[in-house]
């Protein structure tokens, strides 16, 4: 086997293997924000945030990269992906999952843990929590769809326009 070989091998692997857990990051968010949007008290509040933080800083942000990094590398290395309609438009919708995902779910869930820890001392701002979980909660679940087409689209690849040479 050529090495060519390989390195197509190597990169459907960890394309697979992004993808895999970053939907997985977003199903844990999911679960976890039920225990969010109705929290007891400051400290368990607190505790579920970073819990949330960790799950998106340390399997989300890592699994989109390799994900989006090894997708890139997929259509350079391999020629048929070149005029593929179908690539391109995986591609163009991993980069808004990647860019969507930093700006409407990474973002607000780091920012929530540093709020979630400050306020740790005085009353829980029901309203503003409702409001952060509802609007995460939407953020996750169209990343999620997004994400499931993308997978469907890679494994299905539709005839879609070719881009000429």
């Amino acid at each position: 086997m050529s090495m060519f070989r390989h390195v197509r091998y190597l990169l459907k692997f960890l394309h697979t293997f992004g993808a895999i857990g970053m939907m997985g990051a977003i199903a844990a968010l999911l679960v976890l924000l039920r225990f969010d949007a109705a929290p007891r008290s400051a400290g368990a509040y607190s505790v579920i945030c970073a819990a949330m933080a960790d799950i998106a800083n340390l399997v989300l942000y890592p699994s989109m990269v390799a994900t989006l990094i090894a997708g890139l590398l997929a259509i350079a290395f391999n020629r048929a992906f070149h005029n593929a309609g179908w690539a391109w438009v995986k591609l163009a919708s991993g980069i808004l999952v990647f860019e969507g995902s930093l700006i409407s779910i990474i973002g607000p869930i780091q920012q929530e843990a540093i709020l979630a820890a400050d306020a740790l001392s005085g009353p829980l701002d029901l309203p503003a929590i409702v409001a952060y979980a509802v609007s995460l909660e939407k953020s996750l679940w169209v990343m999620l769809a997004v994400s499931t087409a993308n997978v469907v689209l890679g494994i299905w690849r539709p005839r879609l326009t070719s881009i000429p040479d």
